[in-house]
């Protein structure tokens, strides 16, 4: 390996990197490779865990307010961060940081990668505005096309991507943790407060728009003797709680605020399956594989999820749950009771969680992130 410059890799994010397992994985992943890395991203908010050996942290401040002027905000942090840096390779964790990296890269003449995190042009936020949409995606298409090597989430936005910006195809890299034994931990039932006997349903992650919280709080009031945990945060946290309140379900959905990465596998298993009810309000959404399918999986746990493309294809086609439409309320309860009553079809979905958390194991599919920066460090 080279030592002209005094880091291997400059990897850039948009965000808390203690908040995001992705790019916690891949970080261990570089570090385990041998490499020295500057991380730039946002200070910590609440979680704070220890990074892996060989990661310096930057930490940029995130600019106040949301919009057009707090991207640009953002991009001119990350211009100021990376200007003092010299790395051998400069890596975007996601599209915000894209143009701060191909300028700091093209300035010391070394290469750049990018990981494609979501399908940017088309997220939730540009539905119905095509004028928002073409712009993210010119934003995006010329420093894709310059990038030494591209990664992303789903065979779906590889294939878009791919023949939107006419690219290689990008590789898949899956939001998948690495698997292996781990002991229950009892928080979800305890803060609950469920018995053993009553089946617990988990729904791990961000509570926002479109994530089909609401359907989930309903057609969980009308189907007793199944309890639900949702575990995290997000901006439609109160309104679901409000909404638990009104339908008198307080008994049986609860509220659990998130916990750090390295400890979901075992709260997660002491669940008996996993939700995740995406809402096709996007092509995002359309082609999305969310980290919590994963996670739910290396966990052992049946899921029930949206009957989306990708995610359908995971779920029917590993025989590890059930899918549905998260806009027919009466679909989504007869699902629930299925899942409630029949124990032979959970333990067989369970046992396939398993087997698939196997196949998409990131101890096997790290190497190929790690390569490309090995091929092009030398």
């Amino acid at each position: 390996m080279t030592a002209r410059h005094p880091s291997d890799i400059a990897f850039v994010m948009t965000g808390d990197v203690h908040r995001n397992t992705r790019a916690l994985r891949q970080l261990g992943a570089l570090s385990d490779a041998g490499f020295s890395i500057a991380l730039v991203a946002f200070p910590p908010t609440t979680i704070r865990i220890p990074l892996p050996d060989r990661v310096e942290p930057v930490y940029v401040p995130r600019p106040e307010g949301s919009g057009p002027r707090w991207f640009l905000a953002v991009h001119r942090a990350f211009v100021g961060a990376l200007r003092p840096l010299d790395a051998a390779v400069y890596h975007a964790s996601d599209l915000y940081a894209l143009r701060a990296v191909r300028g700091a890269a093209r300035r010391h003449g070394v290469p750049y990668t990018y990981d494609a995190r979501e399908l940017y042009a088309h997220v939730a936020s540009t539905a119905g505005r095509p004028a928002v949409s073409r712009f993210w995606k010119a934003f995006e298409a010329g420093p894709a096309r310059g990038a030494s090597a591209v990664w992303t989430v789903s065979d779906a936005i590889a294939d878009h991507l791919a023949g939107a910006y006419g690219i290689p195809r990008p590789d898949v890299l899956l939001n998948a943790p690495p698997v292996g034994p781990t002991l229950p931990d009892p928080l979800l039932r305890t803060l609950a407060g469920l018995p053993p006997s009553m089946p617990l349903f988990v729904h791990l992650g961000q509570m926002r728009t479109g994530r089909g919280g609401e359907a989930l709080v309903r057609a969980f009031a009308r189907t007793p003797g199944v309890g639900l945990v949702f575990l995290g945060y997000g901006a439609a946290r109160q309104d679901l709680q409000r909404l638990t309140a009104a339908l008198g379900a307080e008994d049986r959905v609860h509220f659990v605020d998130p916990v750090p990465p390295d400890r979901i596998r075992s709260v997660l298993v002491a669940a008996d399956a996993g939700v995740s009810l995406l809402e096709d309000t996007c092509l995002n959404h359309r082609f999305a594989l969310p980290n919590k399918l994963f996670d739910y999986l290396a966990a052992g746990l049946p899921v029930l999820a949206s009957r989306l493309p990708e995610i359908d294809r995971i779920v029917r086609g590993h025989d590890v749950g059930l899918t549905v439409d998260p806009g027919d309320l009466d679909q989504l309860s007869g699902a629930l009771r299925r899942m409630r009553d029949d124990g032979a079809a959970r333990e067989r979905w369970s046992r396939n969680a398993g087997a698939a958390a196997e196949t998409f194991d990131w101890a096997k599919a790290s190497e190929r992130f790690t390569t490309p920066f090995r091929n092009l460090i030398g």
